[in-house]
């Protein structure tokens, strides 16, 4: 099984702020960037409160490597544990429900493994050591 895992920064609000820094300090280029408000049909808490410019997810290239930074939902707060997570990237839907099963034993569900607009298996597991997962697979380029 191919699986890329990639780091994925939570921040309160300042992500806009982190992604330039990261351009400046880290040399990163962006890749996509994307506000709650940009979504597809984003829920209409997001179009009309304070979380429409924040940003829902953005992708930087650091060198050969990949940075997911997003801001988390004005509702939500960073707990320890949860404001560094690492993305799992499998290719196939099968495999994304094989790992988020061995994921979840002894941890819990944050987001159940389901289809969504950006991927056919998306799912959020913190693991039984505190560890956040997001188990994700990309969609075939066919």
């Amino acid at each position: 099984m191919k699986m890329i895992l990639t780091p994925f920064l939570l921040i309160d609000g300042d992500a806009a702020e982190a992604i330039a820094f990261y351009e400046r300090v880290l040399g990163a280029k962006v890749l996509f960037k994307q506000t709650f408000g940009e979504m597809p049909n984003p829920p209409a808490e997001l179009l009309s409160g304070p979380d429409r410019e924040r940003i829902a997810h953005s992708v930087l290239k650091i060198g050969d490597s990949q940075l997911f930074v997003a801001d988390i939902a004005s509702d939500e707060s960073l707990q320890p544990g949860n404001q560094v997570t690492v993305c799992i990237t499998v290719a196939e839907a099968e495999e994304a429900e094989e790992l988020f099963e061995l994921l979840q034993e002894g941890g819990r569900v944050r987001e159940p493994l389901q289809a969504t607009y950006f991927s056919p298996a998306y799912g959020s597991v913190t693991d039984k050591f505190g560890v956040t997962f997001l188990v994700f697979t990309g969609r075939s380029k066919e």
